[in-house]
């Protein structure tokens, strides 16, 4: 492109020339632009061909900048020197930035997970549960959410009859107060509930009981005794006592909702005096076999798949060997099971509920849908029905009985201070016979 008119710039007359030849012009008759050397860069067009210097471009800024300077002196107009347009330059081929880092945020307004991992170490709060999770101290898993029990069983205790489903917790307790014939200065009743031990206690067995259980309104709503009582409202894994404290440790269906046993136990033990002993009854592995059965089948049936309905149990041959790691000696287990009766699957449910024994396992599924009832039901009858209509529901109780060492104890004989051999059992029919003649 070449201008307009002619111009006149010092002695010299511009006329016609191109906006390079005007660039290199000025550039040489300036003595300092005469000693910058700019990086000798090129730019490259879509095609390929080479449109200008990095040089050029300084030179042709270099005499836009000289032109105007003259024209404001000499009061001529200004005339701009067009900008030859500038291509794009494109980006290489094999250029590839790296992936932008994500930050794992949690979403405002959601509460944090819960922690299934108990840490260890952790003090006794003898006045609300401990957080869930947090209740076990040995590292062990929790599978059941002890907030959610405590309100069931809150919630059990403030209904209008709450009497009418305690048959089962009645028969049990009765069977788990008959204990040795000895009179115990101090009692600790763990897991009490409305009780159900203490209505079976004399003056005669137990001096003074203490009562502790999770749930403060079983506490208030507690059956009356002739035995003086103090309630305690605490959790079964952290019990604020000191040391050789009770002389009897009692419980009834209320260790198999616990998430560290082996902590109870030990905790049990600790609490105890020399001599003293601990009675307990819980649910076994093979409680409600039934109910469990038809659920799965229902809802494998109706929804492809099925989850936990009923919490898990512990095995009676798990139990011996947890008591002896805690402690205890001159240990007794034996297995028990009750089987009750019901009109219906609807029924079973609705005596759970007012238990206060509702699921609360943390992997437990909150909704049951009614076509998955409905074949659940249908199910149990068929397959455990009576003939009568009802349907059986299988209680399967574990009693225990361990002691804390004393020296008084009686103890087993020293290996090797036998006088009569096994092998002579045989012969001692003849034996007997022989003294009677």
């Amino acid at each position: 492109m070449a201008l307009s008119d002619s111009r006149s710039v010092g002695n010299k007359t511009l006329s016609s020339f191109t906006v390079s030849q005007a660039s290199d012009f000025y550039f040489r008759e300036n003595s300092a632009a005469s000693h910058f050397k700019a990086p000798v860069r090129k730019e490259v067009s879509e095609s390929g061909s080479v449109l200008r210097s990095s040089a050029q471009c300084h030179q042709q800024l270099r005499g836009r900048q000289r032109l105007s300077a003259a024209q404001q002196q000499r009061g001529s107009t200004r005339t701009c020197l067009p900008r030859a347009p500038a291509a794009p330059r494109p980006a290489p081929a094999h250029t590839r930035l790296p992936p932008r880092p994500q930050r794992r945020t949690r979403p405002r307004g959601r509460a944090p997970r819960r922690r299934l991992w108990a840490p260890s170490g952790g003090s006794a709060a003898a006045v609300a549960s401990p957080p869930a999770g947090s209740s076990s101290g040995s590292g062990a898993l929790s599978p059941f959410d002890r907030r959610l029990k405590r309100k069931q069983k809150n919630w059990a205790a403030v209904q209008a009859e709450p009497a009418k489903c305690d048959y089962l917790r009645e028969e049990v307790g009765a069977a788990a107060a008959g204990g040795p014939g000895r009179t115990f200065p101090l009692a600790l009743d763990l897991g009490s509930g409305r009780g159900y031990i203490a209505r079976h206690l004399t003056k005669e067995t137990v001096e003074k009981l203490i009562q502790v259980d999770i749930a403060e309104n079983a506490l208030k709503n507690a059956v009356k005794s002739e035995i003086p009582m103090v309630s305690v409202v605490a959790d079964e894994e952290c019990l604020p006592f000191k040391e050789d404290t009770f002389d009897l440790v009692v419980s009834s269906l209320s260790l198999h909702w616990v998430n560290d046993l082996p902590r109870a136990f030990r905790e049990i033990h600790q609490a105890l005096k020399p001599d003293g002993v601990f009675i307990g009854a819980m649910f076994g592995g093979d409680t409600l076999y039934e109910l469990r059965c038809s659920l799965q089948l229902a809802e494998l049936e109706r929804e492809g798949g099925f989850s936990p309905h009923v919490s898990p149990f512990t095995a009676v041959s798990d139990l011996g060997h947890l008591l002896s790691r805690a402690g205890f000696n001159t240990l007794t287990v034996d297995t028990d099971e009750i089987q009750v009766n019901y009109p219906g699957l609807f029924e079973i449910m609705e005596d759970l509920q007012g238990m206060g024994e509702s699921n609360c396992s943390w992997n437990r599924k909150p909704l049951l849908h009614r076509e998955t009832m409905l074949a659940a039901a249908a199910i149990y009858q068929e397959m455990y029905g009576n003939s009568d209509g009802s349907v059986p529901a299988t209680f399967q109780i574990y009693y225990m009985i361990g002691w804390k060492f004393h020296e008084s104890q009686a103890r087993p004989a020293q290996r090797g201070s036998a006088t009569v051999s096994f092998g002579d059992l045989a012969k001692i029919d003849g034996l007997l016979s022989r003294g009677k003649k």
